[in-house]
């Protein structure tokens, strides 16, 4: 895992990751490189010790414009049936690789945030986004169907099965105070604060019980295909687990000398 990749932008602060595309001048699009390196980047992820949190943020105003029309579209036009599948299942494990990264991403959205830009910001954990973030899921507008690396079973657990559809369909530009109101977005920023209020949030995060959070993040995940009695034997055993961690020791230290817990991570 290099800590300098070559197609897109990386730098890392106090625990944190921050990633960024790198194509502001045609507002940061996907091109097959980016996406490769992306998914390889991710897939370490969960081996980095230093790494506690990631925020994966705008550039130049803009998220990403999704798969770049020149260098992806036209190729995929011309590939054989093996070669388009090969192709979806790259861009499929990026989101793969980021769910199960085991590290909390936070997707800073500003401008423009469409097509597999929209999906890596719907694959995130948390989004934060500006008044001007336009966000939507474009793939009926290219001839394609709406089910694209996981929308159609992630994007209705964020905003409910008939939004989804809504924007699935129509491939329309879902508004910053829209995707707030759906609960998309957690919350909305000003432009100039964006990258410290995703930072903040990061850092907060980082500073946490980090062997906890990579459990929370396993069993979202997880519990999707659980039952109600699978999810709770889940997350006994889960709880189980953390409860033997040096760090749940050292909250209740913390706590029986009144003071605030500081967290390892182990």
């Amino acid at each position: 895992m290099t800590d300098t990749p070559e197609h897109f932008l990386l730098r890392i602060e106090n625990g944190v990751a921050i990633v960024a595309l790198n194509r502001p001048e045609r507002k940061n699009p996907l091109t097959f490189d980016s996406y490769a390196e992306l998914r390889d980047w991710f897939r370490a992820l969960v081996y980095r010790d230093d790494i506690q949190a990631v925020v994966f943020n705008s550039n130049g105003g803009n998220f990403s414009s999704g798969g770049d029309v020149h260098d992806i579209i036209g190729p995929l036009t011309r590939m054989t049936m093996k070669e388009l599948l090969n192709f979806t299942r790259m861009t499929g494990d990026l989101v793969k690789a980021i769910v199960n990264c085991g590290k909390p991403v936070i997707a800073a959205v500003d401008g423009i945030c469409v097509g597999a830009g929209a999906i890596i910001a719907m694959a995130a954990d948390l989004r934060i986004a500006t008044p001007e973030a336009k966000t939507a899921f474009l793939f009926t507008r290219v001839g394609l169907a709406g089910c694209d690396m996981g929308a159609c079973a992630i994007l209705p657990r964020i905003i409910g099965q008939g939004r989804a559809a809504e924007l699935l369909y129509t491939g329309r530009s879902m508004s910053a105070d829209e995707g707030e109101r759906w609960g998309f977005y957690n919350r909305l920023v000003a432009a100039d604060t964006l990258e410290d209020e995703a930072l903040n949030m990061a850092n907060r995060i980082a500073a946490g019980p980090n062997f906890a959070h990579m459990m929370t993040k396993t069993m979202l995940a997880q519990e999707w295909s659980m039952s109600i009695e699978q999810a709770i034997e889940a997350e006994a055993q889960a709880q189980a687990i953390c409860m033997q961690t040096k760090d749940f020791e050292r909250a209740y230290n913390a706590f029986v000398a009144k003071d605030k817990p500081v967290f390892e991570g182990n």
